[in-house]
């Protein structure tokens, strides 16, 4: 369906025009506090390190060297990828489903990826094998499609169906993670408990990269499809009346949510409230429109998580904390604030 240009204008100014310039400067203000929180989160732990030493003239014969770039840097970095996925896919929900309660972890999404990362582990692949993320990506498509088909009546869904389905997923997807971790062995049990409670460890380069590389691709596809949810928030007849195919453009940021979701808990288990607490965040500091707020929540998802992690390793002194427990201690009360909101309204 064609639609005019005073149309398009309209719906612009639904949502503000988006200048250049104002997202370059957005973008940049959020990119630099991301690397001061790499720079400064890399020289606190238990026990402390500096960036001078560790790049001055001892180089990589120094203890300081050893310590954050072998051991806090990678960590540092896979958080951030996976702050990036949690925050990204959690905007995307967010805006297709038009609820401000919509997550990879309520939507059942992070579950599915989970069961089926659990699954490999327990079948005996290597936790390092590019074959996990894989199969976890995997367990997000089926769960994605599970949801989409079960929700979906008269050949179209409906954001309520969509979000009433990946409730009762995610309950499905955790009663088979209690049965995998079941028939598990003991030794198998433990690495079944990472993906429960979520955590970050010290990991390659190598596997940042590749978890990197889903993340990017996933949150390209989200970025391409802002627009369109910009549209979808006035309304399905509104956007489909202004040429929005509506089922293609849910069933894309699905897929590329999904994408994000399989690598970041692949990498980290399920790690929840990330994509509930970033994009609302985001979007009191920049707006609603989408075009801000996928990108930003990509590097506001990096900044949380990235300082969540510092937390969790540091607060117990030697002890380290799970970084799920983190964010679900931070992320409950402003669940529970979301939701009681929602019901006055």
């Amino acid at each position: 369906m064609r639609v005019d240009t005073q149309d398009r204008d309209s719906a612009d100014l639904r949502v503000g025009v988006l200048t250049a310039a104002h997202l370059l400067r957005v973008m940049l203000g959020l990119a630099i506090v991301l690397i001061a929180s790499l720079a400064i989160a890399a020289c606190i732990g238990p026990v402390p390190a500096s960036l001078a030493r560790a790049f001055g003239r001892g180089g990589t014969a120094t203890a300081d060297w050893a310590i954050i770039v072998q051991t806090r840097l990678p960590r540092l970095l896979l958080a951030a990828v996976v702050g990036a996925a949690l925050a990204t896919a959690g905007a995307g929900f967010q805006g297709l489903l038009a609820n401000p309660l919509a997550d990879p972890q309520v939507l059942g999404v992070s579950g599915g990826a989970a069961v089926a990362g659990m699954a490999a582990l327990v079948a005996g692949v290597d936790p390092i094998s590019p074959l996990v993320p894989l199969v976890a990506f995997a367990g997000a498509l089926a769960t994605v499609a599970i949801v989409i088909v079960v929700a979906r009546t008269g050949g179209r869904t409906t954001p309520y169906a969509l979000l009433l389905t990946g409730v009762v997923t995610n309950a499905l997807a955790a009663a088979l993670i209690m049965l995998v971790n079941a028939i598990a062995t003991y030794r198998q049990a433990q690495g079944v408990l990472f993906w429960m409670m979520g955590a970050l460890s010290t990991q390659s380069y190598g596997l940042v990269a590749m978890a990197a590389g889903y993340v990017f691709v996933g949150g390209v596809a989200l970025l391409r499809h802002a627009p369109a949810l910009n549209l979808l928030a006035a309304g399905e007849e509104t956007a489909a009346a202004l040429g929005i195919e509506v089922e293609r453009v849910r069933r894309a940021v699905f897929l590329a949510a999904a994408l994000l979701v399989g690598a970041a808990v692949s990498v980290s288990g399920m790690i929840g409230f990330v994509g509930l607490i970033v994009p609302h965040v985001v979007r009191l500091l920049v707006g609603p429109d989408h075009r801000l707020v996928v990108p930003g929540s990509f590097l506001g998802g990096a900044i949380f998580l990235l300082w969540a992690d510092t937390l969790a390793r540091t607060a117990l002194g030697a002890a380290e904390l799970p970084v799920g427990v983190v964010t679900a201690i931070l992320g409950g009360p402003v669940f529970l604030f979301l939701l009681r909101r929602s019901l006055r309204t």
